[in-house]
């Protein structure tokens, strides 16, 4: 016969039982409601389908769509002074078909037509001479600085082609089609590699002053993407704010690639990053979650659990955000009954018992559990965003370059993309022009030039 079972035996299968079943249905539960970029870190490109309309983290605003009343348009305006007059006075008579050519013409109206002329290259010939003095001494001409080569690209042409590369992400092979037909300029590939390559040597020392701006800034945001690399996965890394850009490539994700860019850390800097351990375990006067992320997880949590704990979250992070836009600059470093309120209500959240078959929610509240400082902690500084939406943003352009032309086929060629994508946005953040800025960088000599 079998052997009975005790009471205190089917109590201990019947918990045992229970628990199996609550594992299921968490699991159950992940298995209906899937990340995707509306509720997690995932980036857009990864979803598999559209995310639910209710899952968009932006508020509605109450306003119609498109463009606002007040907007001034913008149109194509005349020339005071045009390049060229064409003059279309009659001939004939359009009644009798008399001649009136030598009559006196009077103005009726005038339109202009802005256009292009046909791009042609020029070459420039530069001719050295000597000249023998009475004392018998030969002085001899030196070719112009940067004049090193039988023949060779201008630096109109390698400015041209970094502003190709790192601004429009233009592939090597259309960037070759592309000077050859509309240019008028027979260029090969690896001449253009040659000059992504010289460009990015001679903008050295403007990225190495972004580096240096960066890491002496109050605050940063970073942010790291993967890169495919010769079909290897290495990764880009931007540390950014208002003003700078630094964008730099590296092979690992972790806390050895921010200790090898900036060795002494960035001890005058609060630190705008994404929960990445590495950026939160980093050198920092103080740091900064992004928020967004963070409503984020919520969403999935309220979507998995119907979790009030989520829900009550995001509202907290929500009420910060707006008040964060109405507290003026001066106002920061005064009390504040609303930011204090909000604070203990962080707290409390932080120490509120969830139930345990919510297990996102609290692996979620274990990890904000060890950082509760840097969650709100924009609502005490005017200079420190509430978000890590611009480093995002400085980052996307890296993974627009791929996908329009694919891996990078050589560690030498990401570097390089990473310095002269630097320079462009951090002239962009300047209000300079682009193409000036990439044509005084191309202007500089260079010791070792590449071949043309």
């Amino acid at each position: 016969m079998p052997e009975q079972l005790t009471y205190e035996d089917l109590v201990a299968i019947v918990a045992e039982q229970a628990k199996e079943i609550a594992s299921l249905k968490e699991e159950l539960a992940r298995y209906r409601t899937p990340k995707n970029s509306g509720n997690s870190h995932k980036p857009p490109s990864t979803d598999i389908s559209v995310p639910k309309r209710n899952q968009n983290l932006r508020e509605k605003s109450g306003k119609q769509p498109g463009g606002q009343f007040g907007h001034k348009g913008h149109t194509l305006e005349m020339k005071g002074t045009p390049d060229k007059v064409i003059e279309h006075k009659p001939d004939l008579c359009g009644s009798c078909g008399c001649n009136i050519a030598n009559l006196p013409a009077y103005f009726i109206d005038k339109r202009q037509v802005v256009d292009i002329p046909p791009i042609q290259p020029i070459w420039l010939e530069h001719q050295i001479f000597g000249r023998t003095c009475e004392c018998g001494h030969s002085t001899i001409c030196h070719f112009p600085a940067g004049v090193s080569a039988p023949v060779q690209y201008g630096s109109h042409v390698e400015a041209m082609v970094a502003y190709f590369h790192a601004r429009h992400y233009l592939p090597v092979q259309r960037m070759k089609e592309l000077f050859k037909h509309l240019l008028g300029l027979p260029v090969g590939e690896s001449s253009i590699v040659n000059m992504i390559n010289r460009f990015a040597n001679k903008a050295q020392p403007v990225y190495e002053e972004i580096k240096s701006k960066v890491m002496r800034s109050g605050c940063v945001g970073s942010d790291e993407t993967g890169c495919k690399v010769n079909g290897k996965k290495h990764w880009f890394w931007t540390w950014q704010n208002l003003l700078f850009t630094l964008i730099i490539y590296a092979k690992s994700r972790g806390s050895i690639t921010i200790e090898q860019t900036f060795p002494e850390g960035l001890p005058a800097t609060i630190l705008v990053s994404d929960r990445l351990a590495a950026q939160l375990g980093s050198n920092a006067k103080d740091h900064q979650i992004c928020t967004v992320h963070l409503l984020r997880d919520f969403n999935y949590i309220e979507q998995l659990h119907e979790s009030s704990w989520a829900k009550d979250f995001k509202t907290l992070i929500k009420e910060a955000i707006a008040l964060d836009k109405q507290i003026q600059p001066e106002q920061y470093a005064l009390p504040n009954t609303q930011r204090d309120a909000l604070e203990t209500r962080l707290r409390q959240l932080l120490a509120q018992s969830i139930p345990q078959q919510h297990f996102q929610a609290i692996t979620l509240q274990k990890q904000l559990n060890k950082i509760p400082e840097n969650i709100l902690l924009f609502l005490h500084h005017a200079d420190v965003p509430a978000h890590n939406n611009g480093s995002e943003k400085a980052i996307r352009n890296l993974k627009v370059k791929q996908k329009i032309s694919g891996q990078f086929k050589s560690e030498k060629g990401a570097q390089a993309f990473a310095v002269i994508r630097s320079v462009i946005d951090t002239a962009i953040k300047s209000g300079k022009q682009v193409v000036n800025e990439l044509l005084l960088i191309a202007a500089q000599p260079q010791s070792n030039p590449a071949p043309a």
